[in-house]
């Protein structure tokens, strides 16, 4: 690849696109400065590569994504095959989808400036006040913390996620955060005080009812938050859309309280995916019943998701887990998300996921993974299933009980659930 020059223009000669940026281990001040010009439109888009990919998936990404360049700590170097972005977009974030092959959500300045200050305005945070970003800047929610500290013009920290660290910096600054729940139980445990955050923004995977009444009996102002890559981060908090966000559930979901899925619409949506060459689909549903993007009648997009979710009578959405999630044993169709909720509020449960796994009889079982709160003195899964078929149908009670230290996690923070479907040593 040959070295690109630093005042080549931004938009690629005779194309009304923008020029794409891969950047790759950039510290967090430069990554800072870089998104500025993004949103502004001084700068080209930028396609951010998480920290910690492996080398043939960087290629992959490059070869897939096709950005003009690639921004290291070393310097600019031309990416040959470029293909221009968007006019509008300023961000790119890659995702894997259900396919694992890579694509790229693209968003524009605008999608992401309102999905900032929908946020901001929701959680009262006002000019100058600090923002601790603990989460990966190659991932939505840690962009997201930047974007938001842009909005209100105040300052942002960076810091890897260490308990001492964390308190120390929520006692000298009092900043809004953004967590993941196995980083808040983290906090709890080191008996670290919530209250000396601003807010605290809870999201990347389900947070169960007796994580949040820990968290708030300790002092926090935690919020929770549901969205993904293709709405600009979290859209709906506390079970409440943002201002301008749509939420409506299909299917049975049309009924207060059922189950369907979870569409998404309003000014927080991406402009659209940008895909490899010869990929089978652009990210648009043609086939009426599937997730991706949609247009209604009067030609507005939305997003249909792969979340499952039902709407209470007063519109406040509860997520109950993903479509592709659903375990199918004997028949019966299992919700993990429902299951895990129950298996949580037990006190010798620290953190669990529900998950389906290969079984010759009933084709697929359901499987609790589970961190003791005391591993000395663990539940059995005899205690489990009965805790369970008290609260939901037999079916729904886990066959197996996965005992384990520590969930394996993803760098965004969610529980790798691929790993977790694999069979028990």
């Amino acid at each position: 690849m040959a070295r690109a020059s630093e005042s080549r223009s931004q938009v690629p000669a005779g194309g009304g696109g923008r020029a794409l940026q891969a950047v790759r281990g950039l510290a967090p001040d430069v990554m800072h400065r870089l998104l500025s010009r993004a949103l502004d439109g001084s700068g080209p888009a930028l396609l951010p590569v998480p920290d910690g990919t492996p080398e043939p998936r960087v290629r992959a990404l490059l070869s897939a994504l096709r950005p003009a360049s690639l921004r290291t700590p070393e310097g600019v170097t031309r990416v040959p095959g470029g293909v221009p972005a968007g006019p509008d977009a300023a961000l790119v974030v890659t995702t894997s989808g259900s396919t694992g092959e890579p694509k790229g959500v693209e968003l524009s300045a605008s999608a992401l400036r309102a999905s900032a200050r929908a946020s901001v305005a929701r959680i009262g945070a006002v000019p100058g006040d600090r923002w601790l970003c603990v989460l990966p800047a190659g991932h939505i929610s840690g962009i997201q913390v930047m974007i938001r500290a842009l909005v209100t013009g105040g300052e942002v920290v960076h810091a890897p996620f260490d308990t001492a660290t964390v308190a120390e910096l929520a006692r000298d600054l009092r900043p809004h955060v953004s967590l993941v729940p196995t980083q808040l139980r983290r906090l709890l445990a080191a008996g670290v005080d919530l209250s000396r955050f601003g807010t605290v923004l809870l999201g990347g995977a389900a947070a169960e009812p007796p994580l949040l009444e820990a968290a708030r009996a300790a002092g926090g102002r935690v919020v929770t938050t549901y969205g993904m890559s293709e709405t600009c981060g979290g859209c709906v908090y506390d079970g409440v859309p943002l201002d301008g966000v749509e939420v409506r559930v299909d299917g049975e979901g049309a009924r207060p309280g059922e189950p369907g899925r979870i569409v998404l619409g309003g000014p927080t949506l991406l402009t659209g995916y940008r895909t490899p060459p010869g990929a089978g689909s652009d990210g648009w549903a043609r086939d009426g019943g599937g997730a991706g993007l949609v247009r209604d009648a009067d030609g507005r997009p939305w997003l249909r998701t792969n979340d499952l979710g039902a709407l209470d009578g007063r519109g406040r959405l509860r997520v109950l887990g993903r479509m592709d999630e659903v375990v199918n044993t004997g028949g019966h169709k299992v919700v993990p998300g429902q299951v895990n909720a129950i298996l949580a509020a037990r006190p010798e449960v620290a953190e669990s996921v529900v998950v389906g796994r290969p079984d010759p009889e009933w084709g697929q079982r359901v499987s609790a993974v589970v961190v003791p709160a005391d591993p000395g003195n663990p539940p059995t899964l005899e205690d489990l299933r009965g805790w369970v078929r008290e609260r939901l149908p037999s079916y729904a009670a886990p066959r197996e009980l996965d005992l384990r230290t520590a969930l394996p996690m993803l760098a965004s923070g969610k529980p790798d659930l691929v790993a977790l479907r694999r069979p028990a040593d």
